[in-house]
């Protein structure tokens, strides 16, 4: 009879243990689904950066090379200006007589501003071709 008591509460002991250990198994594959998702979720996150990474990348790139070129362009705009300034005065001679011509016909304020303009420009070439 005690034999058959034991028994019963073995296996009633057994029955609790393993619903337990089925609970804590269910938990256990719930911790690893919810990590699986997070783990995807940040693998997808990391795609997404070096995706960005690599277009912002490509843009720095691209930008490097329109400036490099505008760069080339205004070297040979200021190289040929430089002739012009220093192997021909025929610039400075030009606005030397627009300069004379506008004061001694009264030319409007706006052509007295535009001749003032030119020589300010001339003399910022200048004053950068020297500095070069």
């Amino acid at each position: 009879m005690i034999l058959k008591e034991e028994l019963a509460a073995c296996s009633r002991s057994e029955r609790s243990l393993a619903q337990h250990l089925e609970a804590t198994e269910q938990s256990m594959l719930a911790i690893i689904g919810q990590y699986k998702e997070e783990l995807n979720q940040s693998f997808t996150h990391e795609q997404k950066l070096v995706e960005d990474f690599a277009q912002a990348y490509a843009e720095k790139e691209a930008r490097g090379r329109v400036i490099d070129a505008l760069h080339q362009e205004a070297t040979m705009w200021m190289d040929r200006f430089a002739l012009t300034l220093n192997g021909s005065q025929d610039l400075l001679r030009l606005l030397a007589k627009a300069k004379a011509i506008a004061e001694v016909c009264s030319a409007p304020e706006e052509i007295h501003r535009l001749i003032n303009y030119c020589q300010h420009m001339i003399d910022l070439m200048a004053h950068i071709i020297r500095n070069r």
